[in-house]
């Protein structure tokens, strides 16, 4: 299967042996969170949709975020 993208900053791939691999490059950064206490590195934007190395729908979602050097 080919790697997929979603959301910021995060990629997906199943391979053919049923196992997920997400990549999220750590030295991106994406702004302030919602509550600005954070900075966002990665998000998938809320629960993804979707199919497995047999055609069937999983979910997945993913935050990924570091607080600020003060």
């Amino acid at each position: 299967m080919a790697t997929k993208s979603v959301g910021k900053n995060v990629k997906y791939d199943v391979s053919k042996d049923g196992k997920l691999t997400i990549t999220v490059d750590l030295k991106e950064t994406n702004g302030k969170s919602k509550s600005g206490k954070t900075l966002t590195i990665a998000t998938s934007n809320g629960n993804t949709k979707a199919l497995d190395h047999e055609g069937n729908e999983f979910v997945f979602g993913l935050n990924v975020y570091k607080y600020p050097e003060e």
